[in-house]
């Protein structure tokens, strides 16, 4: 069996990182991915739906460097949902992804370095490069 998805999106938050009793790092972060649309009466609609977002190693130490509040992103993982009740009894779900790839998309924000990581797993793409 397999699974992927792709989502693009902006950072809800800043990111934050933390180590596992081992020493292996890990990144969280949440991401909106907006979708808007024209209903039948001709008004204009949006949907936005919440990701939570984690990376592991390399990536994660990159993601915590290189991303903040606000940064357009890629990322291409594995999905998985989580249902729970909240303290006052109602069900809540959230998305959780597990990212393999995460690709820093748009305009550099002010303030941050010109170096970018290079490889595979995060490459700077301009808004045009993107297919959709």
């Amino acid at each position: 069996m397999y699974q992927r998805i792709v989502i693009v999106g902006h950072l809800g938050s800043d990111p934050e990182m933390r180590f596992t009793p081992t020493g292996v790092p890990v990144t969280s972060f949440s991401v909106a991915v907006n979708r808007r649309w024209t209903d039948s009466n001709g008004e204009a609609r949006e949907k936005t739906t919440w990701f939570r977002v984690t990376a592991w190693r390399k990536l994660a130490e990159q993601c915590n460097q290189y991303l903040s509040k606000g940064r357009l992103v890629l990322v291409e993982g594995e999905i998985d949902a989580r249902a729970w009740m909240d303290n006052e009894g109602n069900p809540r779900a959230s998305l959780e992804l597990t990212a393999y790839r995460v690709r820093f998309l748009g305009p550099r924000p002010e303030g941050v370095a010109t170096v970018e990581p290079t490889g595979d797993t995060t490459e700077e793409f301009l808004d045009d490069d993107v297919p959709f």
